[in-house]
């Protein structure tokens, strides 16, 4: 099959159908046309989409595989001067593969979503909107040209934006959602930047004919200045996956977008859509190689995500926000192995964060059901006996996110920690600290999570009015902390928490069967990836590395199999971090409750830090929210009143008045006013032009 052109018209139905089935779940399954189907239709057309494009993507990546490959436009737009915008797809190992990723993750929150949705009303709608997303992100990994991977990129950032805000009638969620939209607005904003630059420049939006023109483009600089201009367009789309990958400071978003129901924390904020800007900097490689301040940047930027945003999972007590934070994190793992040049391991972990991460958030939500839709860890404790198929799923997605050797995380995450350490690039110390650092950090709070939910004391079925040491670490600022919105869920889901008395229960087999399926290759994925993904081919002429960055080169030296890497690991520091981070979180834990409080009251200042999210919301809140609201009023009172209103349309209409009032006074009637009037303009005219004084 080598070298031979994938069929067109079955690409083109991969991501149709996620769409045909979205269209009838959200027109016909909705009051927008009348109900015409109803739920057992919309779950039928919208799965079967997603199903068949799971198919029409395996059978894709397994021709790839075998050398086939297809770089071409389906359908001519238009034409702007020499510019030709088309709609077309780029096939090869990247994005066969996260077709793959995207479409088995979205088929098992389909399936997921029949059980966890199946008491709200809007069960249709979600259908649609969860398919739609699929279509877009389809459309952004498949693309051939920079404004389809924009269409595709500011589609799912809709399609976000109204899964978050999903419960309209709740306030959290319409401030979650529209924070998630202005967040993304500002990358966004960099990101158009950056596809402009390359544009201006090589007069394409072709990938291909973009990157065939990166020895030109490297002596360019941005007109007017002296910036060089990869490195310039580099940055500016690194700001906007900044944006979309919930990098710092522009990570606000993530948190809050809990507020959603838990499968688009799944699809959404751990599987596909974040990583949008992990895939898009991996994608543009050609480009990023030939700027090492550009590297840099997002070295560091990832560094800072990755170990900041792990300290704040360790005191979080809302069960998705734990994971949130942890996904903030892995992100940031990513990220840094994108500045070390080691693109290929930043494009495997996520994978292996995709299905490892997708099963710890269904895993939550299967604990909020078993719960009664109580989110609050310090209520749970001794599930384990109560939800065997959540508990150990959750184990082996907990393992697999520390990097527990063998497991999936184990590959990815390892490979970048020594991808850092081998980059000379500045600031790679600094990144080494932080992925080394982080690697306890998550042990820590994700075994802290996994003890207070599945092990220890029974707490649910109780009066909880005080939680003891953890009582600082309360909800953020929007979410769940007001009578109305408890009001709220208590509407949406019945009685908050479990009643005295009541006793957890093991989710339906439609929430459990996706946990089984996620947690397969949550374990196995990793070993039997890394060899291909990272040493072989499979990402030969896909990925750029150049000649001066040697990180992939000494991994490869490095590595001598799957399984003599997994039995190398019990010697190296990243191991033994993540030991300690576990026995630590079971000593603070299962063995003596008191020391949590006594760092608490050690390191008050400290945790109130990080209760505050290190103040980015009120600083965001103060400076650009609030500040701009007096920056609309100033130019509402001086612009649009003072000068606008008051000059321009009340100021002319006093003048004409002034003007119509002397004139008036002229209007008198009499015919000697009007003699005299037109012998003195006579005698002024002849004044004017006849200055006989100069004479």
């Amino acid at each position: 099959m080598a070298g031979q052109i994938l069929n067109p018209n079955l690409l083109l139905a991969v991501p149709l159908a996620p769409l045909v089935g979205a269209a009838i779940a959200g027109l016909l399954g909705t009051k927008f046309l009348g109900n015409v189907v109803g739920r057992k239709v919309s779950t039928v057309a919208t799965i079967m989409g997603v199903l068949v494009a799971l198919i029409l993507s395996v059978h894709t990546l397994m021709a790839v595989l075998d050398g086939a490959s297809f770089s071409g436009n389906i359908y001519h737009w238009m034409t702007v001067g020499t510019l030709s915008m088309d709609v077309g797809f780029h096939i090869d190992a990247l994005s066969s593969m996260m077709m793959c990723v995207v479409t088995f993750v979205s088929l098992m929150v389909h399936v997921y979503t029949i059980g966890y949705m199946a008491e709200d009303e809007g069960y249709n709608r979600f259908f649609s909107y969860i398919s739609l997303f699929t279509f877009s992100m389809l459309m952004l990994v498949m693309s051939n040209n920079m404004l389809q991977l924009f269409f595709g990129w500011e589609a799912v950032g809709l399609v976000s934006y109204l899964l978050i805000g999903f419960w309209y009638t709740r306030p959290t969620a319409i401030f979650a959602n529209m924070k998630a939209f202005l967040v993304n607005r500002v990358g966004d904003f960099g990101f158009i930047l950056g596809i402009g630059l390359l544009l201006a420049a090589g007069h394409s939006m072709n990938y291909q004919e973009i990157f065939a023109q990166k020895d030109q483009l490297v002596n360019m600089t941005v007109l007017g200045t002296e910036w060089p201009l990869l490195t310039a367009s580099c940055i500016c789309l690194f700001i906007g996956a900044m944006g979309k990958s919930a990098q710092f400071p522009l990570h606000v978003w993530l948190p809050d977008s809990m507020e959603g129901p838990t499968p688009i924390s799944a699809l959404i904020h751990a599987a596909t859509m974040v990583t949008a800007g992990i895939f898009m900097v991996a994608r543009m490689s050609p480009l990023f190689e030939l700027s090492d301040t550009a590297l840099s940047f997002v070295m560091i930027i990832g560094a800072i995500t990755a170990l900041f945003m792990g300290f704040l999972g360790i005191i979080q007590n809302d069960i998705k926000r734990v994971v949130a934070y942890s996904t903030l994190s892995q992100l940031g793992y990513m990220t840094v192995a994108l500045g070390a040049s080691a693109y290929s391991v930043a494009v495997f972990h996520l994978m292996t964060h995709a299905f490892f991460k997708a099963l710890l958030f269904l895993a939550a939500g299967s604990v909020i059901i078993g719960m009664h839709h109580d989110q609050d860890i310090r209520n749970m404790g001794g599930l384990r006996k109560y939800m065997k198929i959540t508990w150990i799923t959750s184990l082996l997605g907990s393992l697999a996110l520390i990097g527990t050797p063998f497991f999936a995380g184990f590959y990815s995450k390892d490979s970048i920690i020594e991808a850092v350490a081998a980059s000379d690039l500045p600031g790679a110390k600094f990144a080494y600290f932080a992925v080394l650092a982080g690697v306890f950090v998550t042990a820590f709070y994700s075994f802290r999570l996994y003890f207070l939910v599945f092990h220890g004391e029974e707490r649910f079925g109780k009066a909880h009015a005080d939680h003891g040491h953890d009582a600082h670490a309360k909800h953020d600022d929007h979410a769940h902390d007001s009578d109305a919105h408890d009001e709220e869920e208590e509407d949406d889901h019945g009685h908050h928490g479990l009643a005295p008395g009541q006793k957890p229960h093991e989710s339906p087999f439609v929430v459990t069967f996706p946990l089984i399926m996620l947690a397969i290759p949550s374990v196995i994925i990793g070993f039997l990836a890394i060899e291909p993904m990272l040493f072989g081919n499979f990402f030969k002429d896909v990925i750029f590395v150049g000649e001066n960055h040697h990180a992939m080169e000494e991994l490869r030296h490095e590595f001598h199999s799957a399984a003599a890497m997994g039995l190398h690991a019990f010697t190296t520091a990243p191991f033994w971090l993540a030991f300690a981070g576990v026995a630590a979180a079971y000593y603070c834990y299962m063995v003596n409750r008191k020391v949590p409080a006594w760092f608490f009251a050690k390191l008050h200042p400290l945790f109130t830090l990080l209760d505050n999210k290190y103040y980015m919301d009120k600083f965001n809140q103060a400076v650009f929210a609030n500040g701009a609201l007096r920056i609309g009023e100033g130019l509402w009172k001086f612009g649009d009143r003072m000068v606008i209103d008051g000059f321009l349309v009340n100021g002319s209409a006093k003048l004409v008045g002034w003007f119509s009032s002397m004139a008036r006074t002229f209007q008198t009637g009499y015919l000697y006013h009007y003699a005299f009037v037109m012998v003195a303009g006579v005698l002024a005219t002849l004044l004017y032009f006849f200055p006989f004084w100069h004479a």
